[in-house]
């Protein structure tokens, strides 16, 4: 095995999405080499097979740099398409009326099918339908529950098969399919470390998933519904990590109403508690460039300075010409931003006020020792992660060590803000505890002689949720010898 590779200049996450341009073990290895923290795997997209062979590079190279890599498998969700046209593409002319129906002959520029019957017996007048990732504006006029009757209200050409987007409206579908059931099966089999649950509505859409998961991966929920807006302190309630999916949710949205959802999505997940993604289109000329532009930058170092935990490439590292360096510019950027003076201000320009439990009340007592004590890092032992949760909410300006025996909570750490997850076996006294911390600390580059650490633990140990202990420690640098 080799030796470990060392924390990253940075805090937050980079997530890469692979695909055709990194599917083999040599590009998942210099990806992850280049910055990469966590791969994603869409589901919407190639074979169980290949998704498998990535799954088995991915942990190949664990053992060789030693360091625990989370993988997240995202299912597609449900997806509703429009019909065929006798002769596509056709013109939707503005002002022109368009029919909606059950009918699966070809369409013309005068109706199509819609092949969803809980959905046309859903929309009433006034509702509005986007066709296309919403190139394509319908507003409903008239409604029956087999057909809609609607006007044209922005047009162009349509083809076959294309999107239906229906932003007003909650629809009475399940946000699990067919297709994502058999895909969590894989997923779960493959032992994948989070899922990610596409177009969540409700929080019985998380309700759900989560139940068919029993605790076999952590669950992420995709905000790209204006539904999920609307509860969405229950979704995170539910959820073990959200994403902001700015592709959808921008299509269902006006443009200019997404950046301030992103931060409120941020905002809500930090205070909550859990892990936020920003995803979609972070690096989007990076596709085709080998350098992004100059607002792309700007646009992935806002979602780092408002505190998200990842950053997310998607077709860039996919499909991409170019995902090596997509994957070192979003590691530059960060750490370029991280060292700004004003980032600690800015990200902790949300208020994260601790629950009334002891477990709160020590990480933001750590969060405030290590901005009053010059301490090289915090060290926290935890089985199941939540401790490393809090402690990563609070944004300590020091590293924060993660110990743990499980190492399915060592990958699902990957996700965190500012973690850096260690395999170690679990102590069972205290004195054990504040040595294997010295030595750890030592190994992995976070202390030297003289440095001040700060060590959180639950007693008695080895019992889940159950931190009660603090204690502040001075390394003497000679710890790795005295074993």
């Amino acid at each position: 095995m080799a030796s470990p590779i060392f924390s990253r200049d940075r805090k937050v996450k980079v997530l890469a999405t692979l695909g055709p341009s990194s599917g083999s073990a040599e590009m998942i290895e210099k990806m992850y080499r280049a910055g990469v923290d966590a791969f994603r795997m869409n589901m919407s997209h190639g074979e169980h097979q290949a998704h498998a062979a990535n799954v088995q590079s991915i942990r190949a190279l664990e053992k060789k740099v030693g360091r625990p890599i989370a993988i997240l498998a995202d299912l597609q969700g449900p997806k509703l398409r429009i019909g065929t046209f006798a002769k596509p593409p056709v013109m939707l002319n503005d002002g022109a009326k368009f029919i909606l129906d059950m009918d699966k002959t070809p369409g013309d520029a005068t109706r199509v099918n819609l092949p969803h019957k809980e959905i046309l017996g859903t929309l009433q007048p006034g509702h509005t339908l986007l066709l296309d990732d919403g190139k394509i504006r319908l507003e409903v006029t008239k409604a029956d529950g087999q057909s809609v009757e609607t006007k044209v209200m922005v047009g162009g050409e349509i083809s076959d098969r294309k999107g239906v987007n229906v932003p007003e409206v909650v629809l009475p579908v399940s946000s699990l399919t067919d297709k994502d059931l058999k895909d969590l099966t894989f997923a779960l089999e493959q032992e994948v470390d989070w899922v990610a649950l596409s177009f969540v509505q409700r929080p019985e859409d998380v309700a759900e998933a989560r139940r068919l998961i029993g605790g076999k991966a952590a669950l992420l929920a995709k905000i790209e519904k204006p539904a999920a807006i609307d509860r969405l302190d229950e979704i995170l309630e539910l959820s073990d990590a959200v994403m902001v999916a700015r592709g959808d949710l921008g299509v269902e949205l006006l443009p200019e109403q997404v950046p301030p959802l992103q931060k409120k999505i941020v905002a809500a997940a930090r205070t909550l508690g859990r892990p936020v993604v920003v995803a979609t289109q972070m690096l989007e000329s990076m596709i085709k460039s080998p350098t992004p532009t100059r607002a792309e930058v700007s646009d992935v170092a806002t979602a780092i300075y408002d505190g998200a935990d990842a950053i997310m490439l998607s077709a860039e590292s996919a499909v991409g010409d170019w995902p090596i360096e997509s994957a070192t510019m979003m590691d530059r950027i960060a750490a370029q931003v991280e060292s700004d003076s004003s980032y600690a201000d800015r990200v902790h320009f949300t208020e994260t006020v601790p629950d009334e439990t002891t477990a709160d009340a020590l990480a933001a007592a750590s969060y405030n020792i290590a901005r009053t004590v010059e301490t090289s890092a915090i060290v926290c032992f935890t089985t199941s992660g939540s401790t490393a949760r809090r402690m990563a909410r609070e944004r300590p300006s020091v590293p924060l060590l993660v110990l743990t025996p499980d190492r399915k909570t060592a990958r699902r750490v990957g996700l965190l803000w500012g973690a850096y997850a260690v395999v170690t076996r679990d102590v069972t006294n205290f004195e054990e505890m504040i040595e294997k911390a010295k030595r750890m600390a030592l190994r992995h580059k976070m202390g030297q002689a003289g440095s001040r650490l700060i060590v959180c633990a639950g007693v008695p140990f080895g019992t889940p949720g159950s931190t009660n202990l603090l204690h502040i420690v001075r390394l003497s640098g000679d710890e790795l010898k005295r074993r």
